[in-house]
Formats: C-alpha cells, sequence, structure tokens
C-alpha cells in the first residue's frame, strides 16, 4: 500500500466501556428492548428513530437540508422522515457491537508500522472528530515515522462533508495520489 487516506475520523476509539453501557441504557429506553431480544416484540424503532435524529444534527443535517427546507418545521419533519427510514432497517444490537469496535480500536500503537504516505483529512465542522484532534494526530504520525499530510475541508456540513462536499477536498486528493508511484 502506497497511500493512506483517513478521512473524518481518529486512530484511536474514546469513550471506553461507560460510552457502551450508555449506549445500552439509550436502547433500553425503549418497552420493547427486553435485554436487546427485541426482534419479535416490534422492534425499537422510536428509540432508534430519536437515536437518529440526533446523529444526523451532529452530523450537520440541519446544515445540508437549509436551502431546501428553508421552514424549520418542515426541515425538521423531513430529518425524521430519514431518520424513520434508517430506523425500520438498522438492527439496535448492531450498534452496540459497532460501538464497543469503535472504542476498543487503536491504531496509534502501529502506526510506526505505516509504510505509506498519509492524507490525513477533517472537516472543519465536524462535531465528532473536530480539527482541534488534528495536531496531535499529525504530532503522532510524525514522531512514527510516517510522511503525512494534513487538510481541513472548508464545509458547513459537519461529519459529512468528506462526501457531501467531495469537491472541496477532490483536488488535494488529487494532488496527494499524484505523489504516490504510478503503480498505486
Amino acid at each position: 500500500m502506497d497511500g493512506l487516506v483517513p478521512v473524518v475520523s481518529a486512530p484511536k476509539g474514546s469513550g471506553g466501556e461507560a460510552s457502551v453501557k450508555a449506549l445500552i441504557d439509550v436502547l433500553a429506553k425503549d418497552p420493547n428492548w427486553n435485554g436487546g431480544h427485541y426482534y419479535e416484540n416490534g422492534g425499537i424503532t422510536r428509540v432508534l428513530t430519536d437515536m437518529r435524529v440526533a446523529t444526523l444534527k451532529r452530523y450537520g443535517i440541519d446544515e445540508q437540508l437549509a436551502e431546501q427546507f428553508p421552514d424549520k418545521a418542515a426541515r425538521e419533519a423531513e430529518i425524521v422522515r430519514r431518520a424513520e427510514g434508517w430506523s425500520k432497517v438498522f438492527d439496535g444490537n448492531s450498534l452496540v457491537v459497532l460501538r464497543r469496535a469503535s472504542v476498543n480500536f487503536d491504531a496509534e500503537k502501529d502506526m510506526s508500522k505505516i509504510k505509506a504516505k498519509v492524507l490525513y483529512v477533517i472537516s472543519r465542522t465536524d462535531k465528532l472528530f473536530p480539527p482541534s484532534i488534528a495536531p496531535a494526530v499529525m504530532e503522532k504520525l510524525k514522531a512514527a515515522g510516517v510522511t503525512a499530510d494534513y487538510f481541513e475541508i472548508d464545509s458547513e456540513l459537519g461529519h459529512s462533508a468528506s462526501g457531501l462536499d467531495a469537491a472541496k477536498w477532490a483536488p488535494r486528493l488529487k494532488v496527494f495520489m499524484a505523489t504516490l508511484p504510478k503503480g498505486a
């Protein structure tokens, strides 16, 4: 591998087992939760919808929909509509597994094994992985001997910027890709 481009992420999880427990506590607020055995109880779509609305808002969906839905009530209804669709197809137990995996994730301990060039990309308005974490990440990469560069997406779209505002960082990605060996 000649190049790595971690985007709107961090090399190490946070929150620990307390954040896993907090997630389970939220899921358990649904009367159908039944210790995670909710499949024959009608599902847990209400709590999943509420969680997804909060997540979409953290990702910057208000800003994404503001032009299309200038009326706040209409925008809120659209956010709920999108969240409800997600909650009908997503499994609450998989959220627990994903959270547990993410809090235990730690690529920092293996940074010295990275031989590829790295382009680390964060969105200026991402609340999950804010630009304030970039200096420490870049310092750890440098200390591990990794050739790395940082780019900040100038976007109002928060955590969703990497996809929805791809055009704002595509030129920087193209420059990065051009520095890699031709076979990459």
